[in-house]
């Protein structure tokens, strides 16, 4: 099985920049989008083969979370129980026949940290929902989490720690995570590759550089590491200020 997740800041520019050729090359079983920025009717993709599923931010251009699937889910969920970020459209949730599959765009703590209280809490709130689902059968979370988990996460760690995104609390939220039974899977295949990133500035010449950011994650259920065959980064797709990731399983 293969699973791509990608953060295309606006899938109607996307297109423009060659999503569905990238789409069709790739043959995904599963494809999840986070900050799709649409609301109903504003677009529409012919994807043969594949359910689509989206969940729209009710605010206009603004976050949302998409998934088409080959494999029709048992069951999907869009938001976590009375969690006020189901109105951002951050949370899709695919029950399959062996797993969970659990699409997250993550709330940035703004670069003032404004939002980091919330963030926090978001944190808390997600940890307990995964734990709940894993429970019952494994899980596969994927998308934009906003973090870079250790300094070989970011190009320059010294200078941006306590930045949003990099500061010890969303770390610590990330291990804390980690240490409730799952798994980083690019690090269980990757643990020591420095310079893999999956977000850039749209700064001059910094994704030229290299100068990036590691916050775009596959997360599985520990039991799941059996089933994992790799976990990885495609930097050269365009399209987005982020890249896709990839996960591909066995006998699932």
């Amino acid at each position: 099985m293969k699973i791509i997740s990608w953060n295309v800041n606006g899938i109607r520019a996307c297109v423009k920049k060659g999503f569905l050729e990238y789409f069709q090359q790739e043959n995904a079983d599963i494809f999840c989008l986070q900050e799709t920025k649409l609301q109903v009717g504003q677009i529409e993709l012919h994807l043969e083969g594949y359910e689509q599923y989206w969940n729209y931010a009710t605010k206009k251009g603004y976050s949302g979370t998409a998934v088409f699937t080959k494999i029709k889910p048992l069951s999907v969920k869009y938001g976590v129980g009375d969690m006020s970020e189901e109105a951002e459209g951050r949370i899709l949730t695919l029950e399959f026949e062996q797993f969970y599959l659990v699409n997250v765009y993550t709330p940035n703590a703004k670069r003032d940290l404004t939002r980091l209280p919330y963030r926090l809490e978001w944190e808390d709130d997600m940890r307990s929902y995964l734990k709940q689902l894993d429970q019952i059968k494994p899980v596969i979370m994927c998308g934009d989490l906003n973090v870079a988990h250790e300094d070989i996460d970011l190009k320059n760690a010294k200078t941006n720690r306590g930045n949003s995104g990099f500061t010890i609390e969303e770390r610590g939220k990330m291990t804390e995570l980690l240490q409730e039974g799952f798994t980083d899977t690019f690090r269980y295949f990757y643990p020591s590759t420095e310079g893999a990133y999956t977000w850039w500035s749209y700064m001059s010449k910094v994704r030229e550089r290299n100068i990036g950011w590691r916050i775009d994650y596959f997360i599985a259920s520990n039991r799941l590491q059996n089933k994992l065959k790799d976990s990885y980064i495609h930097p050269q797709t365009l399209g987005s200020d982020h890249c896709p990731i990839i996960l591909e399983l066995t006998d699932i």
